[in-house]
């Protein structure tokens, strides 16, 4: 257990986060789009035709703030929602065309940003971080669930 709390995992990943999205929000700016709309339209280009409750659960979004960012990504026509024909209450949706060009763009400068902030820490350091952080939100997973 640290002694010192500069040194808890806890603060240093929420400071870390807290940085990453400030920095990754910044850098978006000049796209027009948010990291929470990034992650959402960039999940829906990898499986188009899903409904809510399942970009809920693969952008790990709660289903509010799904809303409010398919709102956002609508009128900036990079998503629309089509009418599920099994279901006439849920909707379908379906990345537009400019959603797609706009991912296509936006992939490769994430992609680098991410080189950027892990400039000088070799790969394999970053596949155990990696790890490791996939670790801990198991853990988490399973001790909120149980």
């Amino acid at each position: 257990m640290p002694t010192n709390l500069d040194e808890s995992i806890g603060l240093q990943t929420n400071r870390m986060q807290k940085k990453l999205l400030r920095y990754l929000n910044r850098s978006l700016e000049s796209y027009n789009i948010t990291l929470e709309q990034w992650v959402v339209l960039s999940t829906l280009a990898e499986q188009e035709n899903i409904n809510q409750k399942t970009l809920s659960l693969k952008s790990g979004k709660d289903p509010a703030s799904l809303l409010r960012i398919l709102d956002i990504l609508e009128r900036k026509y990079l998503v629309k929602r089509g009418v599920d024909k099994l279901d006439r209450r849920a909707f379908l949706l379906q990345i537009t065309a400019q959603g797609k060009s706009l991912v296509e763009n936006v992939a490769p400068f994430i992609e680098e940003k991410f080189k950027e902030i892990t400039a000088d820490i070799p790969n394999d350091k970053v596949t155990i971080f990696k790890q490791v952080l996939k670790k801990m939100d198991d853990n988490l997973e399973f001790l909120l669930n149980h």
